[in-house]
């Protein structure tokens, strides 16, 4: 038996090393054919098509637009034509950049530069015990199903043993490198009826790699929330100045040498990697810059949209300029409600018409016009998408919930997602729905492949191994990255 020295709980599978789970079980039997574990990782040193390919280690941030609730994919970029009255959108089919795809009008500005990303037309998953929104939250965000799951899902509250979000995998293994915040989540946390932010920490890798959240006060229908930013906690107070903060560290650094023992004590707790990442934070000033949506034109504010989604893009966009690695919007409305949510149960026309399609069109828009300009889409990750889509029947119960004739219920089998920036292909369409949009016809996506995609977006080997609260080792994702994707 072969063991990989290290303290417990430690990656075996870091950036220097690059073994998976996989790799190490090999080990044994490679022995008896003569192959040692040096002679393994000469071999994987000069092997790069594992860690290599069409998008692989192009991007350094990533915005997911998590549109929590479940949008209609019929309803919006995937519409169809001659199909029964029950599944047809009422909104009529509109033209889009890519020849011969269209999407439905309530997304005339998303249908203009559609040519800037991937349209990928074939997530699907079969929904066993993810039929309600905290279970497919969950997979979505770790990768993985929570443990506790009936066959309509469940409603279990976030747990300390939690698999992590990606967003925190990411900024763990590729930590930023400027001073600033790491990942930040905003502008509400996931939730379905009482249940807040399953999936949205770091789970058993502790807090330390929690996001920063940003909820400003204001209830969901509040439009005007984003003004309300407050960032007490990355101020200087008026009686102390960054000269003055900076003093003190040294005193600290000179109090320290002066008592190796303490220090011997607490080496492995990084305590001097923390402060100084929070000393750098607060005294550079960075992230209080990027947060001051002020500074922006009206122009600028006006085509994002003035409401929270739309704002909520455009400070995306400068948490990502400042140097943050990773930024997760939520749809600023709770998963399983009502008014501007997608959990369009019941009065989806004026719901979609009215209230979400509006914001999600300028917004996610506005988002990748304004990133390509800036030169920020070569190497940002832009990923829009909900846990499902909705039933390609109207009136129907999928998930035991009611359902007006105008209504849609939950529907995982098949929905549509964007991907784009840093190496995704431009007007490209993945995959292809039946004619009812029920099912994928062509190259199906699982949401673990996606997760599998921005790992290896970012360089990162989807089956990295990481150590749960028992010590365990688990992969990043179980699921390769769909490379067809990437440029």
């Amino acid at each position: 038996m072969i063991r990989i020295p290290g303290a417990l709980g430690k990656d075996i599978c870091d950036n220097g090393i690059g073994l998976t789970r996989r790799d190490i079980l090999r080990v044994g039997a490679s022995g008896m054919l003569g192959m040692s574990l040096g002679g393994m990782l000469e071999l994987q040193a000069g092997q790069s098509e594992k860690h290599g390919g069409p998008g692989w280690g192009k991007a350094k941030s990533i915005i997911l637009l998590y549109l929590q609730g479940g949008p209609s994919h019929l309803d919006l970029w995937d519409p169809k034509e001659n199909v029964p009255d029950n599944v047809r959108s009422i909104f009529k089919p509109i033209p889009t950049k890519i020849p011969g795809i269209h999407f439905t009008e309530l997304l005339p500005k998303l249908a203009k530069v559609n040519d800037k990303f991937t349209m990928i037309r074939s997530m699907s998953y079969t929904p066993n015990g993810l039929f309600n929104h905290t279970a497919a939250i969950y997979q979505m965000m770790t990768g993985y199903t929570t443990d506790k799951v009936s066959p309509s899902g469940q409603l279990e509250p976030p747990s300390p043993k939690d698999f992590p979000n990606f967003g925190s995998n990411i900024v763990r293994l590729k930590p930023p490198t400027e001073p600033m915040l790491p990942f930040v989540m905003l502008p509400r946390p996931l939730q379905e009826s009482n249940v807040v932010g399953k999936g949205g920490s770091a789970g058993f890798l502790g807090k330390a790699f929690d996001p920063y959240t940003l909820y400003p006060p204001g209830g969901d229908m509040d439009m005007a929330k984003m003004s309300k930013i407050r960032i007490d906690d990355l101020q200087l107070r008026p009686d102390i100045y960054a000269q003055r903060l900076k003093r003190r560290a040294s005193l600290r650094d000179t109090i320290n040498a002066s008592m190796p023992d303490i220090d011997k004590a607490v080496a492995n707790h990084n305590l001097n990697e923390y402060y100084d990442r929070a000393l750098n934070l607060i005294v550079s000033g960075r992230a209080r810059n990027a947060f001051a949506l002020g500074e922006e034109s009206a122009t600028t504010r006006e085509m994002y949209g003035n409401n929270t989604f739309g704002q909520s893009c455009l400070l995306a966009r400068r948490l990502v300029e400042a140097g943050t690695r990773v930024v997760e919007v939520v749809w600023p409305k709770v998963a399983n409600s009502d008014n501007h949510s997608w959990d369009v149960h019941k009065g989806l026309p004026k719901r979609m018409k009215d209230q979400s399609a509006p914001m999600l069109d300028a917004g996610v828009s506005s988002l990748f016009t304004d990133l390509d300009e800036r030169g920020l889409l070569d190497d940002t990750l832009v990923v829009c998408i909900g846990e499902f889509g909705r039933s390609p029947q109207k009136g129907v119960s999928t998930s035991g919930n009611g359902n007006s004739s105008d209504g849609r219920d939950h529907w995982p089998y098949c929905y549509t997602g964007i991907i784009g920036g840093a190496g995704a292909k431009r007007g490209y369409v993945h995959g292809k729905s039946d004619k009812t949009a029920s099912g994928p016809v062509e190259d199906p996506v699982h949401p673990t492949e996606l997760l599998a995609g921005i790992y290896h977006s970012f360089g990162i080997d989807p089956e990295t191994i990481v150590h749960n609260h028992l010590n365990q080792p688990r992969e990043l994702v179980k699921a390769s990255a769909v490379t067809e994707l990437f440029s």
